[in-house]
């Protein structure tokens, strides 16, 4: 009993310091404050988007990934990858079975594909590693290693939000809407005389109809984004953690380029609190007005909560039982923990680029993360029972 109440403790230590970080951005945004207003949202936003982020995924990833760990992490960027797939998949049956506004699907499979991969377990972790007699052996080794995994999770949770997510959320808030042409309705109401032509018009209307969807969706899907800051960053973190002589040059006590590292960091170490300011201001026009069905929640809060750390246990130990990861029980934990996140701080800055659904994003926060203190106490109990 003693030790399930220290687990909840430390697993909601996490959860509790963003809603204080929340609650002071909903204050600095209060009319008489105004210190976070809504311009002052988006200034910040944007230092978030092209600084901050950028710098925390390239310094732990650039400080923890070698040639050797990732070889022995390849099914890590397979394993995100179907964390955002399958959270999709449920996004889109629950926004069939709520019917949110248009405005509001981008957002609510946003939520359920996109989880928190970057400062939950980066907490969470280094948090149970700490402990003596914990099921994960040496506390050093356990964190050494643990920090590894988590920032190849944070890495590549960055990148599948910024190519997939925030295209999926752009298609879905913009949805295609086909002009039908003055040939392909002539076509229709032509009485047909030889079948032959009519097989041939029907196959021609049918072709352009399919050649418009194409270029309306190539038009709402945002290819740069591939390229964005925090993707460039992994990219060159990635670099320099591979080649051994840019290695010893940045990384490391006694690197003759220490320095770069170390700024890297500290600017790095500004992303999670503005992330949670800004989320924290926005929730004060979601409390004054937000068109968030009841039901869209409590189907986000279904899927991220119940049915992804189902399907994630199922795809885990199917890896393991194929010999498609090792038997270690840190990397399976990780892995697992991956299912059980509430959905990503990132969301908050895509939907301020995108200038719709800010109020909602926060209100949809405020629930997953008031819950996340159950979620991720439960769950991490279960899968160190699983794994050790």
């Amino acid at each position: 009993m003693m030790k399930l109440l220290h687990l909840f403790i430390t697993s909601s230590k996490p959860v509790v310091e963003i809603l204080l970080i929340t609650t002071v951005g909903f204050y600095m945004a209060l009319d008489g404050v105004n210190l976070l207003g809504q311009d002052a949202r988006k200034y910040l936003n944007n230092i978030v988007f092209y600084v901050f982020s950028p710098s925390l995924i390239g310094s732990r990833l650039a400080d923890s990934v070698t040639y050797e760990s990732l070889v022995k992490m390849w099914f890590m960027p397979v394993n995100v990858l179907f964390t955002f797939i399958i959270g999709s998949l449920l996004g889109w049956i629950v926004i069939v079975i709520t019917k949110p506004p248009s405005h509001l699907r981008g957002l609510i499979v946003g939520c359920c594909a996109a989880g928190n991969l970057g400062n939950m377990p980066l907490i969470i972790v280094p948090a149970i590693c700490k402990e003596r007699g914990g099921p994960f052996g040496d506390p050093e080794n356990c964190q050494k290693y643990g920090m590894g995994y988590v920032a190849l999770s944070m890495a590549m949770g960055s990148v599948y939000i910024w190519t997939y997510v925030y295209n999926l959320m752009r298609v879905l808030n913009s949805p295609i809407e086909t002009q039908p042409s003055i040939e392909s309705n002539y076509d229709t109401c032509k009485v047909p005389l030889i079948s032959s032509q009519e097989d041939d018009n029907q196959k021609a209307g049918r072709w352009d109809k399919v050649k418009r969807r194409i270029v309306s969706l190539s038009e709402k899907v945002n290819l740069s984004t591939i390229f964005a800051p925090s993707t460039i960053a992994a990219m060159i973190a990635l670099v320099i953690g591979l080649i051994t002589p840019l290695r010893k040059l940045i990384i490391g006590n006694g690197a003759p380029l220490e320095v770069l590292q170390d700024s890297v960091t500290l600017v790095g170490d500004g992303a999670i609190p503005a992330m949670t300011l800004i989320i924290g201001g926005n929730l004060l026009k979601g409390m004054r007005s937000s068109g968030m069905k009841k039901s869209s929640i409590i189907g986000v809060l279904v899927a991220r909560y119940i049915l992804l750390p189902i399907s994630g246990v199922l795809i885990v130990r199917g890896a393991y039982k194929l010999d498609l990861i090792t038997s270690e029980p840190l990397y399976q934990f990780v892995l697992l923990i991956q299912y059980a996140v509430p959905p990503a701080m990132n969301l908050g800055t895509i939907t301020q680029l995108f200038g719709a659904g800010e109020s909602e994003c926060s209100v949809m926060m405020l629930w997953t993360y008031a819950l996340a203190s159950v979620s991720l106490t439960a769950w991490p109990t279960f899968f160190m029972w699983l794994v050790a």
